[in-house]
Parts: structure tokens; sequence; C-alpha cells
């Protein structure tokens, strides 16, 4: 049956191949063309709407649309379609002043009123927009944008430049207020679409900015990790995203593919019920920490030795990784776990596991089936607390449970991928899970009021040093509480034609700068 079940899954896999190959043939025939200047993309991303608040994302990191504001690299605010911007003394006037330049897709010019519309629909639409204390938006002269707060919010540009909030013309929707069209003012529109798996899209002739090499582009979303993989190693594609670990470990030994990674602002982490009469004191959250072994769970499973988490967001975070040496690093250390647990009263019965006060140290671990390797994470994690005396449960089940336990107050533990990169500053996604009450997918039960005073402050604060110590201190906060306990990173592996070039990994996966790319001449 297991010989069976491989062969079957071979064929699948081939048939796949063979029919996406169909698909991706127009781009292989051009890749041998050194003076191209086209592009093929396959991903795992489907595209089942145009609107922004669920698709916009793609759509911002294919430079099809902007958004008023920008990030870089590090995730800092950089120009958008606002060239500039200023700030009243007080932080409750935010002045927008749009390139003269722009214009969307059909022509017409990008105005402080089409901006000021497509705001205030962002406002009553899912997304991040309605978490500032936004009073009013208005076109105060036709390339000025007015917004009005009713309290200072530093981060109100992080929030403007979340994918839900990208700039449409006004003909892109119809007379309900509906997406009908995606008309951007990004260097590349979009030409065709096979929704949800395909798209293309051609340099749009009313880009005034700097004329990108890669005229058009196509987009096809595969599913399936594997066949992603054997669309990178037979250059069927010229940027392939998303690989499970063992597919990026073949091809980073494969000297047809380059492979550019990045790591990204998501954690794998063990989001604990603080409230749990075995869970309410920091000594057993540290002594569960202590257990992990995040090194072997990085190496084995996932095939990258230093994804081992060893605080709660990776080094390409620079704003929020804390890379001082005098900085608590989390660590391994049975023989201490052990100590800190006798020191709670437990002690082991005649099986190993420790008991108290006649209860027995039994937890159930929740978890989710959405990707692969968290069931494995979770296995792993319940054999390494069994050395520590404490008996696991592992629950996978569907991605709702999480939120649903926390509420009900029934979640014991849970592993999950915790994205923190939901707008491109964490501060946005910290504040959901680490306030007062803790959050759907971060903190459960957690009294503590630091923290969530430290999250009010930087929301106001406008000075970098004040923000920085700021974010050292909830870091710290959180290092040493530990509501939740960071397990591993996360990598985003992006396999590239040799004869590609200017290729970025954005680690807060905000734009692709397909603008930027090159073929090389050999």
């Amino acid at each position: 049956m297991f010989l069976y079940s491989i062969r079957r899954r071979l064929l699948s896999t081939a048939t796949a191949m063979l029919s996406l190959s169909l698909l991706v043939a127009p781009a292989l025939t051009a890749a041998d063309n050194t003076a191209k200047s086209s592009l093929s993309i396959v991903g795992p991303w489907e595209i089942s709407t145009l609107e922004p608040s669920r698709s916009g994302y793609l759509f911002l990191r294919m430079q099809v649309a902007e958004a008023l504001v920008g990030t870089d690299l590090e995730g800092k605010a950089a120009p958008g379609l606002a060239e500039r911007w200023e700030v009243s003394p007080d932080g409750l006037q935010w002045r927008f002043f749009l390139r003269p330049d722009a214009r969307f897709h059909d022509g017409s010019p990008v105005t402080a009123e089409s901006v000021a519309m497509n705001l205030q629909r962002a406002l009553g639409q899912p997304g991040v927009l309605a978490m500032a204390p936004i009073a009013s938006i208005s076109a105060a002269a036709p390339r000025e944008v007015n917004i009005a707060l009713s309290q200072p919010y530093a981060m109100l540009p992080m929030l403007l430049a979340h994918s839900s909030a990208i700039i449409l013309a006004p003909a892109a929707y119809n007379e309900k207020g509906q997406v009908r069209r995606m008309l951007g003012s990004g260097p590349y529109q979009l030409v065709r679409q096979t929704l949800p798996q395909q798209f293309e899209l051609a340099l749009s002739p009313h880009w005034r900015g700097r004329q990108p090499a890669i005229r058009h582009i196509h987009y096809l979303s595969v599913s399936r990790p594997e066949t992603r993989a054997l669309i990178a190693e037979s250059h069927q594609a010229d940027l392939v995203f998303g690989f499970d670990p063992a597919s990026t470990q073949r091809l980073r030994h494969n000297p047809k593919v380059v492979m550019k990674e990045a790591d990204l602002a998501r954690t794998v982490t063990l989001k604990l019920n603080s409230g749990h009469r075995f869970l309410n004191n920091v000594e057993t959250r540290q002594a569960l920490s202590l257990a992990i072994n995040r090194a072997g769970i990085a190496k084995g499973i996932l095939r990258t030795p230093e994804l081992a988490a060893d605080q709660l967001l990776p080094p390409s975070i620079t704003q929020w990784h804390q890379a001082g040496p005098e900085f608590p690093r989390l660590h391994s250390d049975l023989a201490q776990a052990k100590k800190l647990l006798a020191a709670q009263g437990w002690r082991p019965g005649t099986d190993g596991i420790l008991h108290r006060n006649g209860e027995r140290f039994s937890l159930a671990l929740t978890t989710l089936p959405d990707r692969p390797e968290l069931p494995i994470i979770a296995t792993a994690l319940q054999d390494q607390f069994r050395k520590l005396g404490i008996e696991v449960k592992v629950i996978v089940t569907n991605s709702s449970e999480i939120p649903l336990g926390h509420r009900t107050g029934k979640l014991e533990m849970g592993l999950v991928p915790r994205n923190f990169a939901l707008v491109p500053d964490p501060f946005v996604t910290l504040n959901q899970d680490f306030k007062h009450g803790g959050g759907d997918w971060g903190a459960m039960n957690w009294q503590n009021g630091e923290v969530p005073a430290l999250l009010e402050k930087i929301a106001s604060e406008t000075e970098p040093a004040a923000q920085a110590r700021y974010r050292h201190d909830i870091m710290l906060a959180l290092q040493q509480e530990l509501p939740v306990i960071p397990v591993t990173w996360y990598r985003l592996p992006v396999a590239v034609h040799p004869q590609l070039q200017g290729v970025k990994v954005d680690p807060l996966e905000q734009s692709y700068y397909i603008s930027d790319m090159v073929w090389s001449a050999q």
C-alpha cells in the first residue's frame, strides 16, 4: 500500500507537470532569449476576487497598484503615491503630497479626491486602516490629501502602506462601489485574467517613472510545493515562490537554480493559556521554553538550522529584533527546566510524568494542518516535553479552533504560524496579540500591564530613540514572561532563473521589485 501511494503521488505530479507545461510554455520559449522583456512567475497564491481587502496584497507585490505610502526592505516608510508628508506638531493633522505625474491605468490622473475616496472606502472594509483614530479624510488641493486624527497615532503611515489601502481609479468601481476592474497606478497593468489561477500584466503606457526592463509578466498559481520545485528545476518559470523544506534543500544544491531567501516576519509560536492552573506562573512557562530543542527542530524538520528562534522576531526585522549581546536569548537546558518545575512542587511518577497535589501534568496541544510542518513540529514538542515530565496530547484540527479556544477559554496550548507583517511594521500585530486581554493568536489570560502600556506609548511616539527604547522593553518583557513561546522562524525561498538579475526578496512581502529586474546577456 505504501509503494502504491508513492507511485500514485508520482503519477499525480507528472500529470500536473504535463498540464502546467502547457500553461507556462510561452514563458519557457521566451526564456532562451537573453534580451527578452518578459517574466514568468509561479507561486502558491490564488486570486479569487479583485477586492483590495482580500487580494490587494498580490497586486501590491506585483507593482500593479500603489498605496499612499510605500516601504523599503527594512520596513521603514518610503514614498508611494505620496512623494512626501508632513505632520502637525500635535500629531493630529497629516498632509500627504501626491506625485504630480501619477496616472491610473485608464489614463486618468491620480487626484486627491480619488485617493480620499479610496481611503474612505477602505475604512469601511475589512483591513487595518480602522485601527487608527481617524476623524476625517479629505482632499485639500488637487494633489494634497489631509487626514485628521482624534488623537496622535505615529503608526499611520504603516497602515496606509497596507494592501487593503491600495489606491484604484474611480473607473475601477461599479455603481455599487464594488471593484470590477483592477486599475491601479503602478508600472504594470492587468491585461488578462483567468481567476483564480493566472493573470497577465504589461507595462502601463501611462507610467511616468523609470522605465523597467521587464515589460510583460505571466503569473500562475500552483498549490503543491513539490510541483513548484519541479517547475523551478526545469526552468518552466523564471521566479518560483515557496517550497517545502525537502524541496528547498534540494534546490539549494542544484547548480542550475539560483536560490534567494529572506527570513520573514513570521514565527512558529507556542500560544499558552497563562490562566491555566499549570501555566499561570512565569517559571513554568520558562521551563517549557528551556525544554524545547529549537536547533533540532530547525535542522531536522525545516532543514535550516539558523531558523531556531532565540526571540520572537528574526534578524531581518531590524527595528524589532534585539541584536545586542546583553539581550537574553532563548536556549535549551533540560536540567534547569526540571529544577524550575521541581521548585513548583512537581514530582515525577512511576511513568516519568510529573504529579502535584494528585494531578498529572497533562496538557493538550492544538495545531493546524494548513502548513505541513506544524503537526511534525507538534510531535517533536510532544517528545521533548515528555522528557521534561509533561504529557502532551496533540490535536490537529482546522485553524478556527485556535481563536475559538481562546474565546471560550478551553485552549491549553496552541502551535501557530504567526505573521507579524500584517502591516510593514510588526507593531500592529503585536498590539493585537499583547494588548489588555490578549488576542486570538497571541497572549491568553496573561496578566501584564507593562507591555500594553508600552504599546500605547509607541503608537503615538515620533522620536526615533524613544521608539527604539520602547521596542526593546516590549521584546524584553515578552522574552522573560513568555505568554507565547517562539519556536522557529520562517524563511521565504525563491528559485530564480540564473540569467535573471536584480531579484530582491522582501522579508515583509510588500513588493517583488519586478521593475528592478533585468535579464543578463549570458
